[in-house]
C-alpha cells in the first residue's frame, strides 16, 4: 500500500478528493453529497460559536453515514488598537452614507479561535467527527492530545515549509498546502509574518520532500487534469473549494454565485477581516486596494465592519461589499450538484492519468 493509498484509508475514503470547508458557504448538505460519492466533504464552523457547531455536526451525521471534515479557526488573539479602530470607522464612513446607515460606533472580535475555547473540543470529542482540520496554526498541545487519544484523525493548513514543521512536530496527520492560488483566508500562523506566497505545486513539492506527512494540495484547482498535476508534485489527495461553491448544496446566495459566473479577477485583501484572504473583486475591495495594511484592525474585528457594511448594502439591494471568497480559478466554476461535480472531477483526473 502506497502512503497516498493508506492516507485514503485512514481518511476512509475512496477518492483522492476534500471538498474545503469554507465557512459561511459550506453547508452539511453539501457534505454529506461530497463524502456520499466516495469523497471527504468537510463544513467550516469558525464562524460559529460551540452551540452552533454541535448542530452543524448533529446534522450532518443525519445526513450521512460516511466521514466528514470539521474546520476550526486556530488565529491567535487579536492584539487591539483603538487608535487604528478609530481611524478605521470614520474611514468607511462614507462607505455607510451611500447606504444610509451608520458605521457601528465600536468593533468587536466577533469569532473565537479554537484554542481558547474548550467547548469546540468538547463538541468534537462527544461527537466524534472522523477529522477535524484547523486553519490559521495548531490548538494548545492538551487540545491535540485529547482528540489524537479520542482516534480523530487531524490535519492543519500550511502556507510554509515552517510552518508545515510545526504541525509534524505537534502530532497531527496530515498537512493542507495551502497555495497563494487558494481563495479564502490565508492560513499564515503568525499574522504580519512575511509570506512567501508559493504557488501551489512549489509549495507541494517542497513539503512531500522534506516532511515525512501526507500533503493535500490546496489552491485554485478546479479540473481532474489539474488535480492530477498535484498529485504528481507529491500530494496524496486534493482539496477544492472554489469548485463547489457554485452547487445548489451550497450556502452561497443567488449575488455570490452570479458574480462567480462572472468570472474575471480575484484578489488578496486584509480589507474585509483583518487577515489577507483572496475573494472576486467587488467594490468594497476598490475601495480598500490603497489603504495600507498597517491602518486595517486586527483579525476578526475588521470583519465586525465589513459585516455591518454588507449588512447595510444588501439592506439597499447593492450585492457588491460582501465576501465573496474565491480562488484564481474561479473563472472555471461549474454549476452541476455535488455528486455530479464530484463524479466529473474523476472522470477528469482518470483520463488525465
Amino acid at each position: 500500500m502506497t502512503k497516498g493509498e493508506a492516507f485514503l484509508d485512514r481518511l476512509e475514503i475512496s477518492l483522492p478528493l476534500i471538498q474545503a470547508p469554507m465557512a459561511g458557504v459550506s453547508t452539511p448538505r453539501l457534505a454529506a453529497a461530497v463524502t456520499d460519492a466516495g469523497a471527504l466533504g468537510s463544513i467550516g464552523v469558525g464562524a460559529l460559536d460551540a452551540s452552533a457547531t454541535r448542530k452543524q455536526i448533529e446534522e450532518l451525521q443525519h445526513l450521512t453515514n460516511g466521514p466528514f471534515n470539521v474546520n476550526f479557526f486556530c488565529h491567535q488573539t487579536p492584539q487591539r488598537n483603538p487608535e487604528i479602530e478609530g481611524r478605521w470607522i470614520q474611514r468607511s464612513a462614507p462607505l455607510f452614507a451611500r447606504m444610509q446607515a451608520e458605521p457601528p460606533k465600536e468593533l468587536s472580535e466577533i469569532y473565537i479561535s479554537f484554542r481558547d475555547e474548550d467547548a469546540f473540543l468538547e463538541a468534537v470529542l462527544d461527537l466524534r467527527p472522523a477529522v477535524v482540520s484547523f486553519h490559521f496554526g495548531l490548538p494548545k498541545p492538551h487540545q491535540i492530545s485529547a482528540m489524537k487519544a479520542a482516534g480523530l484523525t487531524l490535519l492543519a493548513s500550511a502556507t510554509s515549509l515552517e510552518e508545515a514543521r510545526q504541525i509534524e512536530a505537534a502530532g497531527l496527520h496530515g498537512i493542507i498546502a495551502q497555495g497563494w492560488e487558494a481563495g479564502g483566508h490565508r492560513g499564515v500562523f503568525e499574522p504580519g509574518a512575511l509570506d512567501a506566497r508559493l504557488g501551489l505545486l512549489e509549495l507541494v513539492a517542497v513539503l512531500a520532500e522534506q516532511t515525512t506527512l501526507p500533503v493535500i494540495a490546496a489552491g485554485g484547482l478546479m479540473t481532474g487534469a489539474e488535480i492530477a498535476r498535484a498529485l504528481s508534485a507529491g500530494a496524496v489527495a486534493a482539496q477544492l473549494g472554489t469548485a463547489f461553491i457554485g452547487c445548489p448544496e451550497s450556502n452561497a446566495d443567488a449575488a455570490y454565485r452570479d458574480r462567480l459566473a462572472l468570472g474575471d479577477e480575484t484578489v488578496m485583501t486584509a480589507a474585509i477581516s483583518g487577515r489577507p484572504a483572496r475573494c472576486l473583486s467587488n467594490a468594497f475591495t476598490e475601495w480598500a486596494s490603497d489603504v495600507p495594511v498597517a491602518e486595517i484592525p486586527a483579525y476578526p474585528c475588521a470583519y465586525d465592519l465589513g459585516k455591518a457594511l454588507n449588512a447595510a448594502a444588501t439592506a439597499k439591494g447593492v450585492s457588491s461589499f460582501g465576501a465573496q471568497w474565491a480562488g484564481m480559478g474561479a473563472d472555471r466554476a461549474r454549476f452541476m450538484p455535488a455528486q455530479a461535480l464530484v463524479q466529473t472531477l474523476m472522470a477528469e483526473l482518470a483520463a488525465t492519468i
